[in-house]
């Protein structure tokens, strides 16, 4: 089902759209591909939206910076100094987190009205990014489909085509809450990855690839999510053709599980500390699971690949999948 959602000041409406299988419902807008909310039922078979988000086109509007949901690039994450150098030019950016960019700039794809189309299960949103867009080279052709599957998994592929070299790492933003209000730090967290990368006082990787045994870092067994994550973790399955799992959420309280299937190398780790005030959560009631290549990786040749060249194909699945306990 696709309905009106709002319009922006210019006149251009934006939509909803809503998925519903297996017992799970999820609604995305074609605002910033913004995964507005995931609903599904707890042991009890009681169903409460899991994500964090705003009923309303003006929320999204007004707030911007927390990215609840929403379909960030053309480079998820930050690029350090907003500049990388490609075939020997420099490409300066917008440094929207000084001094570095974040997420595309401040008009990156999460500020962006996207098309849309239907499809099996689902939804195809799509958009051209011209050249120069933010500061990125390459008019970069890119759709992004959510669907659900037959056990109510919830399926995000991304593809792209350029016509001149460029980076590219896309990723979702959504926010989760398993218990569907109320502080996370009880959540109880698994991820594979034995590595992350370390990152200086302005949040840029310095290139080492460290390990995470014996530090609060390792999340090879599930353990409570705590607080004060912010952290790219090099996933021990590396880059993949298919969605392999990497990570399992797990809420004691109401037996939610989610876990985290995808062909990307990283996953950002972040418990939502630094929320605004004005919002209508506090910090720490979600946890963001960004599935990534690395942050800064067009500076760190040492890092996988984020280039894309004509006559290449980007292309980026993740699979978050719902299960209950008893």
């Amino acid at each position: 089902m696709n309905e009106l959602f709002g319009t922006l000041s210019d006149g251009t409406p934006v939509h909803r759209w809503t998925l519903e299988r297996a017992g799970v419902r999820v609604r995305v807008l074609t605002y910033g591909g913004i995964v507005q909310s995931v609903e599904v039922p707890d042991r009890d078979r009681r169903t409460v939206d899991v994500v964090l988000g705003f009923p309303d086109l003006e929320g999204y509007r007004t707030h911007p910076e927390p990215y609840f949901g929403a379909l960030v690039g053309r480079y998820a994450n930050r690029i350090g100094g907003a500049r990388f150098t490609l075939d020997g030019r420099v490409f300066p950016l917008e440094p929207n987190n000084a001094p570095n960019s974040l997420h595309g700039g401040s008009g990156g794809f999460d500020k962006r009205v996207w098309d849309a189309e239907p499809v099996e299960h689902g939804v195809r949103l799509s958009r051209v990014s011209g050249d120069g867009e933010e500061g990125f080279p390459g008019r970069l052709t890119v759709s992004a489909t959510y669907t659900l599957d037959e056990r109510g998994a919830l399926r995000i592929a991304y593809e792209a085509v350029t016509d001149a070299p460029t980076v590219v790492n896309l990723t979702n933003h959504t926010y989760w809450n398993l218990s569907g209000s109320g502080n996370t730090a009880g959540h109880e967290l698994r991820i594979d990855a034995s590595r992350l990368t370390p990152v200086d006082a302005d949040l840029i990787p310095t290139g080492e690839l460290a390990p995470v045994e014996d530090t609060r870092f390792d999340f090879r067994e599930s353990r409570k999510v705590g607080a004060g994550y912010d952290h790219n973790f090099v996933l021990d399955k590396g880059l993949t053709d298919t969605a392999v799992e990497v990570a399992e959420l797990y809420d004691p309280a109401s037996g939610r599980a989610l876990t985290v299937s995808t062909t990307e190398p990283g996953l950002q780790f972040y418990t939502a500390d630094h929320l605004d005030p004005s919002l209508p959560y506090a910090p720490g009631d979600g946890v963001a699971l960004e599935t990534q290549h690395f942050p800064d990786s067009p500076n760190r040749p040492q890092f996988p690949s984020t280039e894309l060249r004509p006559g290449g194909v980007y292309r980026s699945e993740t699979v978050y999948g719902f299960a209950v306990r008893d």
